[in-house]
């Protein structure tokens, strides 16, 4: 799998980390480890289109949300989150 990174390009799915379903409203920082728990562990596992966070740890840092296929694994979209939204290769 290849993922475009908006500032780095195209690179293997092997320079990125995966940060979760980016589906689903986290819950506070002060929240119960209960709500925690429930916010990373109990989800489901969706067949077809699907949105998540990646990191791309192993080049310039950004999160980014990707919109993948998951039977496929084709993507669909990718785009920076966080800090890094604005910002990308012109």
């Amino acid at each position: 799998m290849r993922i475009t990174c908006p500032v780095c390009g195209e690179r293997s799915a092997a320079e990125f980390s995966y940060g979760g379903d980016a589906t689903i409203e986290m819950p506070a920082l002060d929240a119960s480890p209960e709500a925690w728990n429930a916010a990373v562990y109990d989800r489901e596992n969706p067949r077809g289109a699907h949105a998540e966070f990646w990191q791309h740890a192993q080049g310039c840092r950004c999160w980014l949300k990707v919109e993948r296929d998951t039977l496929t694994h084709k993507i669909s979209s990718v785009a920076l989150v966080g800090k890094a939204a604005g910002k990308g290769r012109s």
